[in-house]
């Protein structure tokens, strides 16, 4: 496989760059895929320094070549189950064929035997329609099945598809052996983000070099992002919308595609989704999307999502409102839970709609240290992460709640003396 830059590769716009969904379009923009294109995977992704888009941020080329033995499955994960993020859908609806092109290329690489697409079920008519277009071409060598995923958040956990695949429920396993030693039915198997295939096909194609030469050095190339949210004081939701855009992109240029081009409109940003962490506004100037351009923040940009949040909201509110949703999206298969996360929810209800005082918060701290790095899967590990965040992000805001005032209400955006109108103590 060559690892030089190709005629024709797409410049900032490269997922995104052909004119159509279908194989034509496909074909027109990119190109059939090098026959070698699986035989030499490994050592070309080490050097492009891509790394997993679902989240984790694991290193691609050496996830691939950890999986090893005969009988290989490999799984495209497009679940999607998190509130804020629409990164993966919209890929699967502009651009399917580049991520059956992964797929493809992906399952040469560990000699699979059997290969899956993993998906929303509102996603599987296009993803069918895709795989009919490639058999009518005769285009792939694995039969692709396709496995509808749940509209749950946690169905997008690795041990949860392998359980989904093998025909149970979508649900995390508490797993001491990786899937890449024993994942479905106890064979070597490889799951990847449909995004991270994206990747994996036009690497596959331009070569490290090119996929170098967008992005952070530590973390290069681009990535799909999820913005929503704003100051909207009129109180209608801002559209979400999906931007590809380069690794160590400065948070003030995402925010200013929400129309935000004065931070005092904002009250923080939520970054990596619902198990991500809040950035108060002061922090926001000189933060990059990227790892080393968030590690001073103790954040993270997990899979890609930016959520502003208004400056006439209250930030313990929201969170007090994302911990219930999460509460009841947990597995309920291990103590933190089935007990710790309702707990938590309850707890931070207090502190958004009650009196707070030092005991409660004492509590809180408490119950998030009892969460975290106890759970059977990384869902408690996720929202402790957030509530964490919450806390330090919205310090201003509890002392507030404790004399019974919310900074939300004494907020003026831009003069127009427009506050939500939210007191502790009521609800």
């Amino acid at each position: 496989m060559t690892t030089s830059r190709r005629t024709g590769a797409p410049t900032t716009q490269r997922m995104f760059a052909a004119h159509g969904p279908g194989l034509v379009e496909h074909h027109q923009r990119f190109g059939p895929l090098p026959e070698s294109a699986g035989t030499a995977l490994v050592p070309v992704l080490d050097r492009s320094g891509l790394t997993g888009r679902g989240g984790a941020g694991f290193p691609a080329g050496r996830k691939i070549a950890s999986v090893t033995g005969r009988r290989a499955v490999v799984i495209g994960n497009g679940a999607e189950g998190e509130p804020l993020s629409h990164k993966d859908a919209e890929l699967l609806s502009r651009a399917p064929h580049l991520v059956l092109d992964g797929l493809k290329v992906a399952a040469a690489a560990v000699s699979a035997e059997k290969v899956v697409l993993y998906v929303p079920f509102r996603a599987v008519p296009t993803i069918k329609a895709a795989i009919s277009e490639r058999s009518s071409a005769k285009l792939d060598r694995h039969r692709v099945t396709v496995v509808a995923a749940p509209d749950r958040f946690v169905a997008g956990q690795e041990s949860a598809v392998v359980r989904r695949v093998e025909g149970g429920p979508a649900l995390p396993r508490d797993q001491t052996v990786p899937p890449s030693t024993s994942g479905v039915r106890g064979r070597p198997t490889l799951v990847n983000n449909v995004e991270t295939l994206a990747h994996i096909a036009l690497i596959a194609r331009y070569g490290s070099r090119w996929f170098r030469s967008l992005g952070d050095p530590s973390e290069p190339g681009t990535m799909l992002v999820t913005l929503s949210g704003g100051p909207t004081l009129s109180g209608g939701p801002t559209p979400h919308s999906v931007l590809e855009v380069p690794t160590g992109t400065r948070l003030t240029d995402l925010v200013g595609h929400l129309g935000v081009t004065d931070l005092r409109a904002l009250r923080a940003v939520l970054v990596g989704g619902y198990h991500g962490s809040w950035i108060p506004r002061e922090m926001v100037t000189g933060a990059r999307l990227s790892r080393a351009g968030l590690a001073h923040l103790g954040a993270s940009p997990g899979a890609g999502i930016i959520h502003a949040l208004p400056a006439d909201q209250c930030g313990l509110a929201r969170t007090a409102d994302i911990l219930g949703y999460l509460a009841g999206e947990s597995a309920r298969q291990c103590g933190p839970c089935r007990n710790g996360l309702p707990q938590l929810a309850r707890l931070f209800d207090d502190l958004a709609y009650r009196r707070v005082d030092d005991r409660l918060l004492d509590e809180v701290r408490r119950m998030i240290d009892l969460i975290d790095g106890r759970g059977s899967c990384r869902h408690p590990d996720g929202t402790a992460r957030l509530a964490r965040s919450a806390l330090d992000a919205f310090a201003s805001d509890i002392t507030h709640h404790r004399y019974g005032r919310c900074e939300a209400t004494l907020t003026s955006v831009y003069g127009t003396g427009r506050p939500r109108h939210h007191t502790s103590g009521s609800r």
